[in-house]
């Protein structure tokens, strides 16, 4: 999935001029994407459970992309 900038946060063009999220299934597969990714990358939010995840992180990669990471998490409804 890919999102454009949070609406509490000011759009800079270049600066964060969109989101990719990868939503996995477990921590192996989560870890495994964030460790090839976070190869040069500036680490805004370090792999750890989250308020919404067992397992969340983001990070902007040596090309300029940020990244979010997290585990599916089934609500029950």
């Amino acid at each position: 999935m890919a999102y454009d900038v949070r609406e509490n946060q000011t759009y800079h063009a270049g600066d964060r001029p969109f989101f990719v999220s990868v939503r996995g299934t477990g921590a192996e597969e989560i870890t495994g994407y964030w460790k090839a990714l976070s190869e040069g990358a500036e680490i805004m939010a370090g792999l750890g459970p989250s308020g919404w995840a067992p397992l969340y992180g983001m990070l902007k990669d040596r090309f300029g992309v940020i990244w979010t990471l997290d585990i599916a998490v089934q609500y029950a409804g």
